[in-house]
């Protein structure tokens, strides 16, 4: 249920069509980002689940600062019914480490 950090990219670089959602906080997205993600933070998922409904059979990444959050937030999505949810591990921190180490770290 897990991709690392320099799959994603290679996916995001390719082109390909996935959703990629950031489940953070506001307050964290407004310090650093990815872009091209979807802020749903964790904590607004079962009151925002509808739209991602049209995804359901798609891709959906998500990342949050370590993967913890975003682990719990695709296995919420399996049960959901949701096909191909993953998490990506080591989140935004391991992204700004071995990504874009331009991005600051908190």
């Amino acid at each position: 249920m897990e991709v690392d950090c320099k799959t994603v990219k290679a996916k995001l670089d390719a082109g390909e069509d996935f959703v990629f959602i950031d489940c953070r906080e506001q307050n964290e997205c407004d310090l650093v980002k990815i872009e091209g993600t979807v802020l749903i933070p964790m904590s607004e998922i079962p009151q925002r689940v509808a739209e991602l409904q049209q995804h359901k059979d798609s891709e959906v990444i998500v990342h949050c600062h370590h993967g913890g959050r975003s682990l719990r937030v695709a296995n919420w999505l399996k049960a959901q019914g949701f096909q191909n949810p993953l998490s990506m591990a080591g989140g935004i921190d391991l992204w700004a480490q071995d990504i874009d180490p331009t991005l600051p770290r908190y």
